[in-house]
């Protein structure tokens, strides 16, 4: 379980990413899919932060590409981040895909699928009264 200073560090790298994503970096790669911070996880003595990181939108190729601008701009992120943050350490960012949400938008719609194939088939009665 995270403590309070955990979580509130971790609140503040989430807003600070998603704004610097959003707002300071000029890569014409990143505008191609849209990205969402997902989830950041700091370690125990706060050094350390993965970040994780969700792109919608566009092929598989531009979001590939967005992910490798995000890397290629890291220390930008981590200086925007620096400037930000209060405290005697900044963390380290640490950056992933996050495959998770994904895979479960993807279970959503397979589910939906099944769910509207359900309802459009005939449903069998059972005339014969016994």
């Amino acid at each position: 379980m995270a403590s309070r200073r955990q979580e509130k560090i971790s609140r503040i790298v989430r807003d600070s990413v998603s704004d610097s994503i959003a707002n300071h970096l000029n890569d014409p790669r990143i505008e191609e899919a849209f990205v969402s911070v997902t989830r950041v996880e700091v370690s125990a003595d706060l050094r350390v932060a993965n970040v994780y990181l969700s792109f919608f939108g566009g092929t598989e190729k531009s979001q590939k590409n967005a992910f490798d601008a995000i890397m290629h701009a890291k220390k930008r992120l981590q200086m925007l981040l620096a400037e930000r943050i209060q405290s005697r350490f900044t963390p380290v960012l640490n950056l992933h895909k996050d495959e998770h949400f994904k895979k479960a938008l993807e279970t959503m719609k397979i589910l939906d699928e099944l769910s509207k194939k359900s309802q459009s088939e005939p449903q069998d009665k059972d005339t014969h009264g016994v």
